[in-house]
């Protein structure tokens, strides 16, 4: 009765529409009346059949075609049986007129209801029977396989692949948060030239006027940050020239050395680079801009702190665009072109165009994100520093300091050569070859001056990165105890003044003294070095009589370990051998001639003789045995004349 209420209520609606051959002849609804007239069927007629197939249309209900809507449709399509197969329903006579469906001399495939999903039949039905869960991958597969076997038997096999997850949309992704220190600048100019007196010798202005250079750079980039928090706005209009170095001095004096330790100081990134490899953008050659990608890496990572990084380029002389010249000067005057406005304040990608990895990350990120995230380093808190010997330069500051004297009111100035620097001028330099743009971006000029013996005395005896340190360490690789004495560094502090090279000639005097040193006594059984003022006068002389004593250290140090090998033999197996003096010397002789240590030879040439000797007292109870220099030089037929001894004694006595 429920079904024919139900049936009843559909027919009411109009919610029925004809299918024929598995297609719709209209979308518009046929009215219940009409729908009776051309299916023969009745509500009463319908509600036997709807009883026996909703559990059908239930349980497929994976196959119900949603016909309105979509995923959220109110309608669900069921296919009821046609007269031929249940031919227990009566049609119904009528006398509509069937062409008006199309239906006259057709026979019904199916007759489907739209059946609204909001009747309380059927809600409750589908409430109380849920649609089954979908099939695992392993259902589905053994389903699949055994209806390929069924109909093409094992000619067909059946393989699966996991479709990988789409990847959820990505929106815009907020860098990640660092644990990176904020950088932090609170020192004073007198804080960073009592650091920088530590390591570098003389040069108290030099050191003056970059610790006030670096002061008023940080202090700076402190407020401006400090400022942009508080008001952007202010921070971008207020203006400040970056206090950008030039170095000017002769080599060897410690232009490198002091923007190293000032930049260990306070703790930011720190990169150096020879101006000489720098080309113009598009040519052969190294790219200024990759000195800004290596602060990034120097900083590992970490942006913000390499914006506040030192860039030292040396050799900056050698970039000076040459008068003569034909053509494009594209690692002369391009470097610097490219130079001035890093120099100032750009934008720099982290990522080089250039650099196969930046590309390959760049388009895995793009794959991924949809765009490739472009990060970029700003050179506006950079401090530049350039520095070079500028050799040249110091003839053209000579030149022009002696046409100033010359006329009958001028007094002549008496300019040392190793002064000359302090005269040098911005004209000088654009003499020299540098564009005016960029010596305008180098404000600060800094001359550093020569160095005497003195000063390479002070160097070697008070900086904290002395060459001695370096050579203590070496010679006690080898287990030698070097020291000097004062007046032998002074000495050498005079033959390295000599060449011309400040302090780097110091390593060239002291690599020539102590390159036959460190062959001749290392492994000599030599344990203390005292570089005296002979020694750097007549180093071939002494370095025979060390060897000499060194010989005889180590013959001293090689019978001892000998003698150390019998106890250690004693100790272990319980037999006792005893080298003879003969054997002694020869066993030092071939711990001399193979390089070999005592306890490795002695190893090497009695491996035996614990077994044979075992034998030996088995056989006459003999635990003391005398080692010659037979043995050493035959040690197997030296033990096995001990063998048969000890086996046959009465026959080798009556052939004694």
């Amino acid at each position: 009765m429920a079904l024919c209420r139900f049936c009843e209520r559909v027919w009411a609606k109009g919610n029925c529409s004809t299918v024929r051959g598995g297609r719709r002849e209209g979308e518009a609804a046929i009215p219940g009346a009409d729908f009776e007239g051309v299916s023969g069927y009745s509500p009463a007629s319908l509600a036997a059949p709807l009883a026996a197939f909703l559990p059908a249309a239930r349980g497929s209900c994976a196959k119900a075609r949603e016909t309105r809507g979509g995923k959220d449709s109110k309608h669900l399509s069921l296919a009821l049986p046609s007269r031929k197969r249940l031919p227990e329903l009566k049609r119904r006579d009528s006398g509509l007129r069937m062409n008006e469906f199309r239906a006259q001399e057709s026979d019904f495939r199916r007759i489907v209801a739209i059946i609204d999903f909001r009747a309380t039949f059927l809600t409750a039905t589908m409430e109380q029977n849920p649609p089954p869960p979908f099939p695992s991958p392993e259902e589905l597969k053994a389903k699949i396989a055994e209806f390929m076997k069924q109909n093409f038997g094992d000619r067909v096999s059946v393989a699966t692949f996991a479709e990988p997850e789409p990847a959820a949309a990505v929106e815009d992704e907020k860098p990640e948060k660092t644990d990176h220190p904020q950088f932090e600048f609170d020192f004073l100019p007198r804080d960073i030239k009592a650091h920088l007196d530590r390591f570098v010798i003389k040069q108290d202005e030099a050191k003056k006027v970059l610790a006030i250079a670096v002061c008023d750079h940080y202090n700076h980039a402190n407020y401006l940050r400090r400022l942009e928090k508080e008001n952007a706005r202010r921070a971008e209009e207020t203006e400040y020239i970056k206090q950008n170095v030039i170095l000017v001095g002769p080599t060897g004096v410690g232009k490198t050395y002091l923007i190293k330790h000032i930049a260990d100081l306070i703790k930011v990134p720190f990169v150096k680079a020879d101006a000489t490899k720098f080309s113009e953008t598009g040519y052969v050659g190294g790219d200024v801009e990759d000195l800004v990608r290596e602060l990034v890496h120097k900083a590992d990572g970490d942006v913000n702190l390499a914006q506040f990084g030192i860039i030292y380029i040396d050799e900056i002389d050698k970039i000076a665009s040459a008068g003569n010249l034909i053509g494009r000067d594209v690692s002369g005057r391009g470097v610097q072109t490219t130079l001035l406005k890093l120099m100032e304040e750009t934008e720099v990608p982290v990522r080089s165009m250039n650099d196969l990895q930046a590309q390959l990350q760049a388009a895995f990120e793009f794959q991924r994100r949809g765009k490739a995230k472009r990060e970029t380093i700003n050179t506006r808190h950079i401090l530049f520093v350039v520095s070079g010997a500028f050799e040249k330069l110091k003839e053209q500051v000579a030149r022009r300091v002696r046409q100033s004297q010359i006329g009958f009111s001028a007094s002549p100035v008496q300019v040392m050569d190793n002064e000359l620097f302090q005269y040098v001028t911005t004209q000088d330099f654009i003499e020299y070859g540098f564009e005016p743009e960029f010596i305008g971006r180098l404000p600060v000029r800094v001359v550093c001056e020569d160095l005497d013996a003195d000063d390479l005395f002070k160097i070697m005896k008070y900086s904290e990165g002395s060459l001695l340190r370096q050579y203590e360490r070496a010679f006690r690789a080898y287990g030698i105890q070097i020291s000097f004495e004062d007046e032998a560094l002074s000495l050498l502090a005079e033959a390295a003044a000599r060449e011309k090279t400040g302090a780097r000639g110091l390593l060239t005097v002291f690599e020539k003294l102590f390159r036959d040193y460190k062959y001749y006594l290392a492994g000599s059984g030599l344990s203390q070095l005292r570089v005296t003022t002979a020694l750097v006068r007549e180093p071939k002389r002494v370095l025979d009589r060390l060897m000499a004593e060194g010989q005889k250290l180590e013959v001293q140090t090689l019978e001892a370990s000998a003698h150390q090998f019998a106890e250690k033999f004693k100790n272990d197996h319980g037999l006792e051998i005893i080298f003879d003096d003969t054997a002694v010397r020869r066993l030092v002789e071939r711990a001399q001639a193979e390089r070999m240590t005592m306890s490795d030879l002695c190893a090497h040439l009695f491996k035996d003789y614990q077994f044979g000797l075992n034998l030996i007292r088995k056989n006459t109870g003999r635990t003391k045995f005398v080692i010659n220099a037979e043995a050493v030089d035959a040690p197997d037929k030296f033990l096995s004349e001990l063998v048969v001894q000890s086996y046959y004694p009465s026959a080798l006595a009556q052939k004694a």
